[in-house]
């Protein structure tokens, strides 16, 4: 129980914590003792993290990062969560998709990408197990038996994978070893939600170990359609997703071998749209929406099937003073996803939209070699070269929603399909070097060349707007060196300030997905030059931790999506110059020897300043805000024959908030045999834009949501166990979180309020 409550999640800053502990003075010598040793079992854990591809203590690493890890990330992540628990729980990161369970899209500092192709390339990197997950589909594997997550901002191209401009978002999962543990945990909640996760792992020789995990997530369908003509109950939202990872671990004197396979199998519903959501004139919701019900003539069809498979190897020899470490990693992902895009029905929406996507072909080979000094002196470096191959292929597929389709007996007939060949390939020589010039400070610079070229043709050969066929083929390439340079100070022993100036760099990317148009669209390479100086300070003995960070960057050339518009047609565009500054505020607390806390707060300001950049807007179906003209299309989604373009200049990018701030509290108390406890989490976004172009409508309101659990834990021989209560999003509250510009006001909803129990054992 004593591990539980020195688990500090824990923040908020709270004024009466400075004068509880302030100013006292014993006068006698036991007493002190025994409070100095109370002070230590209360003071808050030191994190380890591997930022910078080695375990350093995170209060000395001279980069804005931020860990999840203990009760905090079994608490986001558990009882049915996917990866989107992320969304808002930690600073200047923001997490949505258009898939659901499937395809997450990172934010951080406002810089991401919305683009929904299934080759979509994003600023901000995944990276499990130290592998980089490239393709999108790829980033959407379930979150289970993870130790830690950690969330680095700023660019990251020195020593991690590939385009990481904005960020990094990096996963270590639980390791094998030679001492047996096993867990399981089994919840029911709202809608009927099940949701088992559980590990078994120990030694198998007295050199290697293993470690099996596994997590099943399923749901029934609870959403009804209630379109005339096509009514029928629980049609959508469910899902069964079923996960598995197996470790072999070998451990020799001077070298260690992990090979680690993993698999996901999905079957479920895409995310609903939701027709007509959007109240005209305004980001409400219309009267009589509700959580539980759409109006759709294709959810019969509506289907979303995800395979994945990854397998890794890393090896490492310590050879004294250097350590050699190879990774060798393969990832394969099949995907098809089919939905009623327009959310609604054609007696509503004329010529209503239904289409699929899908990847029948794809491999990933990721090989990073890289040497590492272990010196006692001043002078330590890291040197490796990293090798990336992708083979993509995607098909896109129209449906006509209201001709029959012969063949398979049913509504939906084909009248679109498209095929997109990509072929991807990178290397890169990457490096840095530490010195230690005095016992305070320490300085850091790193230097990566890389080397990017894709290959990519589409074909369509149907089109359902009457377009005729189109071919065509690009072959970009680029190449760039990157750098950082950052020093660490240790302005007292527990206070360390850092500043850090990065370049970063995104190789060029293409969207041609060319259902509704005949261009393939490419995007030049973006840089970045990011700014930012931080603090981080232990206080109150050990009993509190603040750090703060503030940046600034200016991005060259960066990467847009203009999502959609009239012409329901995605292309890809550069903007001159994005400018972005902010702050980032990480606080922990042990407020009692019972109570914990947490209190996170970003503030992210950026702009786009690009003279006469223009995208296309959602015309009639909402109200422009940004200055617009129009330009004739006969085949414009409102009918009116003209397509509305708008300017984006002093734009902010989209899904970006201002503000995000979060809080976390844990009270345990020894009850009997064991503990009771209690944990809420709340955390809060302002209000952002869904697309490049600004509108009252797709306007997403503040999101404020907050979650309690509470229950009891208790050991009973070897083993622990804990019962639960849990209830998230407790206030229900509901807002339109994304958009859909056609020509009738098609939104997406967050998840409704989830109330559940959950059981978990631990075997040692």
């Amino acid at each position: 129980m004593k591990a539980m409550k020195r688990s500090a999640l824990a923040t908020v800053i709270h004024a009466t914590l400075f004068s509880a502990v302030a100013g006292t003075s014993l006068s006698v010598v036991a007493e002190e003792q025994q409070q100095e040793a109370k002070a230590k079992s209360n003071q808050l854990e030191i994190i380890q993290i591997t930022a910078r591809k080695r375990v350093e203590n995170a209060q000395e690493v001279p980069v804005s990062v931020s860990a999840l890890q203990g009760d905090g990330l079994n608490a986001y992540s558990s009882a049915g969560m996917d990866i989107r628990f992320m969304n808002a729980k930690i600073p200047s990161l923001t997490v949505e998709s258009s898939f659901g369970r499937s395809f997450p899209r990172f934010y951080v500092r406002g810089l991401g990408n919305t683009d929904f192709d299934l080759n979509a390339s994003q600023p901000v990197s995944l990276v499990v197990d130290e592998v980089v997950q490239e393709n999108p589909i790829l980033k959407g594997f379930p979150v289970f038996d993870i130790g830690r997550v950690e969330v680095l901002r700023g660019p990251q191209g020195t020593l991690f994978g590939r385009n990481t401009p904005a960020g990094l978002v990096k996963f270590d999962t639980v390791k094998p070893s030679q001492d047996f543990d096993a867990y399981g945990s089994v919840s029911y909640g709202s809608r009927g939600a099940v949701d088992f996760e559980g590990a078994v792992g120990g030694s198998l020789t007295d050199k290697i170990s293993t470690r099996v995990s596994v997590q099943v997530q399923d749901k029934e369908d609870f959403i009804d359609t209630k379109a005339p003509g096509f009514e029928k109950k629980n049609s959508l939202g469910g899902y069964n997703d079923v996960a598995a990872r197996v470790q072999f671990l070998y451990e020799g004197d001077d070298f260690t071998g992990l090979l680690k396979y993993r698999v996901r199998d999905l079957e479920g519903r895409p995310i609903p749209f939701r027709g007509n959501l959007i109240k005209p004139g305004t980001n409400d919701f219309v009267d009589g929406y509700a959580h539980d019900e759409v109006y759709h003539d294709a959810a019969s069809r509506a289907t979303q099937q995800v395979d994945t498979e990854g397998l890794s190897l890393r090896l490492e020899w310590d050879l004294a003073e250097h350590t050699v470490t190879s990774i060798t990693a393969w990832e394969s992902v099949e995907i098809y996803s089919r939905a009623d895009i327009d959310g609604s029905y054609a007696a509503i929406v004329p010529g209503s939209a239904e289409s699929a996507d899908g990847i029948p072909d794809h491999e990933q080979l990721t090989q990073e070699l890289r040497l590492s000094s272990n010196f006692s002196g001043d002078l330590n470096y890291q040197v490796g070269v990293f090798f990336f191959e992708e083979d993509l292929t995607i098909e896109t597929f129209g449906f006509n929603t209201t001709a029959w389709d012969e063949a398979n007996q049913q509504y939906g007939a084909q009248n679109g399909y498209v095929i997109q060949n990509q072929d991807t390939s990178a290397w890169a020589v990457f490096g840095s070097v530490d010195y230690t010039f005095t016992d305070k400070l320490k300085v850091t610079a790193g230097l990566r060349y890389s080397d990017d070229e894709k290959e990519f043709d589409a074909e369509r050969t149907m089109s359902p707007i009457g377009g005729g066929t189109f071919k065509g083929a690009v072959n970009p390439s680029d190449e760039h060196i990157s750098w950082d340079l950052s020093a660490a100070y240790k302005y007292s022993d527990d206070i360390n300030l850092f500043a850090r100036v990065a370049n970063g760099f995104r190789a060029p990317s293409i969207q041609g997905r060319v259902l509704y148009g005949n261009e393939i669209t490419v995007a030049d390479s973006e840089t970045v030059m990011s700014y930012e100086f931080g603090v981080k300070s232990d206080v109150l003995d050990g009993q509190g931790r603040v750090n703060a960070t503030v940046y600034y960057f200016e991005m060259d050339d960066q990467q847009l999506t203009a999502v959609g518009g009239g012409a329901n047609f995605n292309r890809l565009l550069n903007a001159d110059k994005t400018t972005g500054y902010g702050l980032e505020l990480d606080t922990e607390w042990v407020l009692t020897d019972n109570l914990n806390a947490t209190f996170n707060l970003s503030y992210n300001e950026n702009e786009i300043d690009s003279a006469g950049l223009e995208v296309g807007a959602c015309g009639a179906a909402c109200t422009i805000t940004d200055p617009y003209r129009q330009t004739a299309n006969p085949f414009a989604a409102d009918g009116d024959g003209k397509d509305e373009i708008a300017a984006i200049d002093g734009n902010r990018l989209p899904n970006s908030p201002k503000w995000i701030a979060n809080l976390t509290l844990r009270y345990s108390q020894e009850f009997a045999d064991g503990e009771l406890f209690a944990y809420t989490d709340f955390s809060y976004r302002s209000k952002i834009n869904f697309f490049l172009y600004e509108s009252v409508e797709f306007t997403g309101d503040a999101l404020f949501e907050g979650g309690v659990r509470g229950g009891y834990a208790w050991t009973s021989g070897d083993n622990e166990y804990e019962a639960s209560l849990f209830v998230r999003n407790i206030f229900d509250e509901q807002k339109v979180i994304g958009g859909i510009d056609f020509n009738n006001l098609t939104g997406m909803v967050n998840e409704e309020r989830f109330v559940g129990a959950e059981f978990k054992v631990k075997f040692f």
